[in-house]
């Protein structure tokens, strides 16, 4: 439906100067900000989440109503480690950059803690089921190419990347509208539960007393907000007509929980009425030729989709046998999505908050660097070279990940064969983008995976009993001797240049070593032959032999097709 004909919601008067101001989730939080610990997540409302808030405020320093790992622990029942992971994780969702929690350094940050109300609604969510992929149309014909290597398969990875290269559907995943309807709804549903944790006690007895003060509604910000494509994210207490234009001298009069319920619940309202037209008319509209689905076997990086959404990320998806780059310039927004690309080499080589790779196989994937969370969920034989704060790995097998990271790496679902090992490339703005982003390089946590449960609680598929607690299989180092340096081609020749000359995280003395000893025998080698005394027809039998077996390793290891990208720039 155009947007002149859409009625306006009801928290924006319709003006011929005004635009509609829409109510969104923040997706934040749904994508990133969910763990797999049991006791995090409560089934009965707000029942006992009522009574833990209690105990942590009790717990809480003064008016600033922070608590620390310590206290968390103790009010959740869970370790010191887990109250650290959930503080690190908060932090990487959080709607405000200035929270201590965010601008703490990767030490201090189980003290320094979060406010209470920002975990109330952590944990909430942490009841969140996930929109299901949309279902294979010929589930026989790929049943052969995920093989079941787990007594939990079938149960856990909804989706395997080669099943998406058979799908020849970007539309086997939920769309970004399939998604934001999916978490409206969800956020409708339980609203009551949330504003209740968020309320307290005025005058009167029951829910019908309680009241809501400006300052608590902002913590709501969690999990919503207003705003539209090319506009400020807008403070929910400047939209919200009881709060509106209040003085800042004087503090805000809270308002009855029950008014604010009524006017958050019409807004979602409107909103998914909105996002239901636009599907409609999208249906029923021509297709583009950017919409419509491409065979895998004749994308190339020309038809490959890379485009941002209205609010959300900038997506590259579809890549095959080809090489792709992605510089600041290129990327609108701070979040990327790198969906269903395989046998593909794809540089993104830019500052950024949050960063997805889902359903990859046969890749290799350098994110530049990611200032709050990196997930890799669903890919299989996939290299991925990532500096970022934190990094969760979901539903993977046979990858290799090298990584820059402050936070220690998080393992979560049905992995197998898995390995870590240190960051082991440059591009020349990559320190600019690091102090950009708030990456501290002097601290790398590469070494100390968390493995968590291997059953997702927050997907919506039913799991057999009595695994719930089983944990996933973990991460092995890879050898120092297998360790080698990744060479990222200049890209930015021409554009605006850096002054990172190195991998600026340090490594560990075994790779260092095994790096020098690599060096020393390259040298050696150079050596050796540069001295072999043979006449000239030799030396071309030689120098014509030592082609071949790089030929050779070109096509084997696939960077043939990476040079040719490279002679094609």
């Amino acid at each position: 439906m155009p947007e002149s004909d859409e009625q306006p919601p009801p928290s924006t008067p319709s003006t011929a100067s005004t635009s509609p101001v829409y109510i969104h989730p923040r997706r934040e939080p749904f994508e990133h900000g969910l763990l797999p610990i049991p006791k995090l997540i409560f089934t009965d409302g707000a029942q006992t989440l009522t009574q833990i808030r209690d105990k942590l405020l009790s717990l809480s320093s003064g008016s600033t109503h922070r608590v620390n790992f310590e206290a968390i622990a103790e009010a959740l029942q869970i370790s010191h480690d887990h109250a650290r992971l959930v503080i690190e994780t908060i932090a990487s969702v959080l709607h405000s950059d200035s929270d201590p929690s965010v601008t703490a350094k990767p030490s201090e940050i189980g003290s320094v803690g979060v406010n209470v109300f920002d975990l109330m609604m952590f944990l909430y969510i942490q009841s969140y089921k996930r929109l299901l992929p949309k279902g294979h149309k010929d589930s026989a014909a790929v049943a052969d190419v995920w093989p079941s290597t787990s007594a939990f398969d079938g149960f856990l990875s909804a989706l395997s990347p080669l099943q998406l290269v058979r799908s020849n559907s970007r539309r086997s995943m939920p769309s970004q509208a399939d998604e934001e309807a999916h978490q409206l709804s969800y956020l409708q549903k339980h609203l009551g539960n949330i504003l209740s944790l968020l309320a307290e006690s005025g005058e009167g007895d029951g829910d019908e007393s309680l009241v809501l003060s400006m300052e608590k509604l902002e913590h709501l910000g969690f999990l919503i907000y207003f705003g539209e494509k090319g506009s400020e994210r807008i403070p929910l207490s400047q939209n919200a007509p009881f709060f509106a234009n209040s003085d800042p001298e004087m503090p805000a009069v809270p308002v009855p929980a029950a008014q604010v319920h009524d006017w958050l619940i019409e807004n979602i309202a409107s909103a998914l009425t909105r996002i239901t037209e636009r599907a409609s008319a999208k249906e029923n509209g021509p297709t583009s030729a950017s919409d419509q689905d491409v065979p895998m076997a004749d994308v190339s990086a020309s038809s490959v989709k890379s485009s941002p959404g209205p609010r959300g990320p900038s997506s590259i998806e579809g890549i095959s046998k080809s090489s792709y780059v992605r510089l600041p310039n290129d990327i609108k927004g701070s979040s990327v999505k790198v969906i269903n690309c395989h046998e593909s080499v794809i540089y993104i080589l830019a500052p950024l908050k949050y960063a997805t790779v889902y359903g990859c196989s046969d890749a290799t994937i350098v994110l530049g660097a990611v200032g709050k969370a990196v997930r890799i969920e669903h890919c299989e034989r996939v290299q991925v070279i990532a500096a970022a704060k934190r990094i969760c790995i979901a539903n993977c097998r046979e990858c290799v990940f090298f990584l820059g990271v402050n936070q220690t790496p998080l393992l979560v679902g049905d992995n197998h064969k898995l390995q870590v090992a240190p960051y082991n490339t440059f591009y020349s703005l990559l320190e600019e983008h690091l102090k950009q982003v708030g990456i501290d390089p002097t601290i790398n946590r590469w070494d100390a995976p968390v493995a968590l449960g291997v059953i997702d609680p927050h997907d919506s598929l039913s799991h057999p009993a009595g695994v719930s607690e089983v944990q996933t299989e973990s991460a092995s180092p890879v050898d120092p001797d297998q360790f080698t340096n990744f060479l990222i081609p200049n890209w930015f020749e021409g554009q605006q240049s850096g002054s990172t000359k190195d991998n600026p995280f340090p490594l560990p003395e075994a790779y260092m070593a095994s790096q020098q000893r690599n060096l020393k025998n390259l040298e050696e080698t150079k050596s050796s032959l540069k001295d072999i005394d043979l006449d000239e027809s030799r030396k071309r039998e030689v120098a014509a032999a030592l082609h071949v077996c790089f030929k050779d390793w070109l096509y084997a290891s696939g960077n043939i097709r990476q040079l040719y990208c490279l002679q094609g720039e």
